[in-house]
């Protein structure tokens, strides 16, 4: 009665070993990943802010309408899109000067949404869906904006897809687990990443 009792609990043992085994978080030891490619330039809905020195009554904000147009006092309509912001600083400067507007205008430009450029979260999330990008945007930054992780979301196994050129694409697996808890950087995002939380394994 005694040995199977002891046979019993090492059965028992040997289950639960293999459980916790089959539980254990597997960690990825490198982040296989190109480095984000920064692009600026504006697009349809984008939204910037327009400074120029000396010039109050200038509306301060613009958006980028459908067209990839803004409407710009004085100048009236601009064509934007496609554009870094540097480029429509010399565009507007341009024009006021060819207007006759200013002699030495001195413009600066801001922008504040890239509504044009957006990144995408599929799975285990609780608003999967389309996010607008911003500049610096970074994986746990997207995860909350998408309404944090699911219930039964695997934070060890998250898919960031990123375009390299091309049609090629280069996909690599983060844990959002170890980021949160200090043992990994946080993973910069391009616009047009797409983040994928997969669903825990029982």
């Amino acid at each position: 009665m005694q040995q199977r009792y002891r046979c019993a609990l090492s059965i028992v043992i040997a289950f639960g070993m293999l459980g916790f085994a089959g539980c254990a978080r597997s960690h990825v030891a490198s982040v296989n990943l190109p480095p984000p490619s920064m692009s600026t330039d504006v697009g349809p809905g984008d939204i910037f802010e327009v400074s120029v020195v000396g010039e109050k009554d200038i509306p301060k904000e613009f958006r980028v309408q459908p067209d990839g147009t803004i409407d710009f006092p004085y100048l009236d309509r601009i064509v934007v899109a496609g554009l870094e912001p540097q480029q429509i600083e010399e565009t507007i400067k341009t024009g006021l000067l060819d207007h006759k507007i200013l002699a030495h205008p001195q413009v600066t430009i801001v922008v504040r949404q890239y509504y044009s450029k957006k990144v995408n979260i599929v799975g285990a999330v609780q608003k999967p869906g389309t996010l607008p990008w911003s500049d610096g945007m970074k994986l746990v930054e997207a995860i909350s904006l998408a309404g944090g992780l699911a219930t039964l979301a695997d934070g060890d196994h998250v898919r960031i897809t990123r375009q390299v050129g091309g049609n090629k694409t280069v996909t690599s697996i983060v844990s959002v687990d170890d980021i949160t808890d200090g043992r990994l950087a946080d993973i910069p995002l391009q616009a047009g990443d797409t983040i994928k939380v997969e669903q825990r394994v029982f």
